[in-house]
Parts: structure tokens; sequence; C-alpha cells
């Protein structure tokens, strides 16, 4: 196995539970130079925490992860071997995404026959308006080089609803390196996703990026010096 320098980053969005206390019983536990915590003054959404974390991060590569472990961390060493193919070595950039299109037919088997109809709408629309090149955007296992980190969350926009299409569709208009693999993945009960409000602000979302971007109301640029928000 390989050996590696690393730190963890937990980003609490703003939360009213003990969230906090206990990410820093970690902290004490392994130190602040492996274990930071982050938290968040107001909520920002999913998309403004990992922009956050993934802003304040040191190391080489960045991996934006799911605090629900959905996904087996063990998986990074896939990712990790897909950059080290990919990435551009006089730019620096590159990114990996996890992903679980490989698992599609046998979820769409338990799938309520309404969601399946709402996910095939989803991936039809980004595909059509966003990222063509990537099957699974939602995947919340994604790994950056340092350079392309701080290219893509310093310009990032959307910091709720499809921020992992506007990273994604950034990317490749950037002409970034992109590989896509297959990841384990496991649901996890719990969710508190309200499947129809969360569909319509994702379309909504999808139509906003690419107008947006089409038309220079928000502009990217690979050079721009990062402010990054102060935190609390």
């Amino acid at each position: 196995s390989k050996s590696f320098s690393y730190e963890i980053i937990i980003v609490d969005d703003g939360s009213k539970d003990r969230t906090t206390e206990v990410a820093l019983r970690y902290v004490r536990e392994h130190g602040a130079e492996k274990v930071r915590v982050m938290t968040l003054a107001e909520n920002q959404g999913k998309g403004g925490a990992v922009q956050q974390g993934c802003l304040h991060a040191r190391g080489e590569y960045i991996l934006m992860v799911d605090a629900d472990g959905a996904t087996e961390i063990k998986d990074l060493d896939r990712l990790i071997t897909a950059m080290e193919a990919c990435k551009d070595a006089k730019s620096g950039y590159g990114v990996v995404v996890g992903s679980r299109a490989h698992l599609q037919e046998k979820a769409v088997a338990k799938r309520k026959w309404y969601r399946s109809v709402l996910m095939h709408g989803f991936h039809f629309l980004v595909k059509a308006l966003a990222v063509r090149t990537i099957k699974d955007t939602q995947c919340g296992f994604k790994l950056f080089t340092r350079n392309s980190a701080r290219v893509l969350f310093a310009n990032l926009n959307l910091r709720r609803w499809c921020f992992d299409v506007e990273l994604l569709y950034m990317a490749e208009q950037l002409k970034m390196p992109l590989r896509e693999v297959a990841v384990n993945w496991e649901e996890i009960p719990g969710s508190k996703l309200r499947i129809f409000e969360a569909a319509m602000l994702m379309g909504r979302d999808l139509v906003v990026v690419r107008f947006c971007h089409t038309f220079g109301i928000w502009k990217m640029n690979d050079g721009r010096a990062i402010d990054v928000k102060k935190s609390q």
C-alpha cells in the first residue's frame, strides 16, 4: 500500500446539532494537522460547504466526499490511479469522478417508477445543457488536483442544487482532463430529500448554469485570485 500524508476537513454548514462538538473530539484525538473543523456561521448549502472545505485544503489532491459513507473510502485508490494517468503535467489540472452508473440497472429494479422517470429526465437535461462526458455527475466522491480545485471552486456560483454540474461544466469548458471511475456505493437510509421539489429545483439550476455561462453573466477565470471567505 502507498504511504502518503493526509488531512480531513469536516465542514459544519451552520447546523443546529452537535456536529462541531463531535468533530472536535476527533481533532483532540488525532491532532489539528490531521483533522480540521470548519463551522460556517450560516447555512450555505452543500455546494457552499464543499467550496469552503476545498478552498482551505492543503493537499496535492483534494477529495470531496459525502459524510454518510455511501462510497467506500478504499475506492480512493482507483481515483488516484486514474488521476495519475490523466492529469496534465503542465497545468496541473485533473478531475476524476466516482461513478455509480454501472449500478443503475440494479437500482432501477428497486426504484419507484416516478423516481426512474425523474432520474432519466435529469440525465437527459444534464447532457443536453451542460456536461457531455460524465454519466454520473451527482456522486459525492470526486477527486481534484490542487490546481483544478482552486480554479473551479473559486469560480463556483451555485451553492445548493446542481453545484456538481456547474463544477464539471466549467472543467469541460476549461478543457481539464476528466475521467469517470466506477466506485462501490450503497444507499444510506434517512434521506430527507423531497424528490419532486428537488427535481424542479435541479431542473431550474441546470437552465441557470447554461444560460449564465453562455451569455457571460457568470465569467470563468482560470487565473482569478481566490478570495477565501471567512468562516468561524
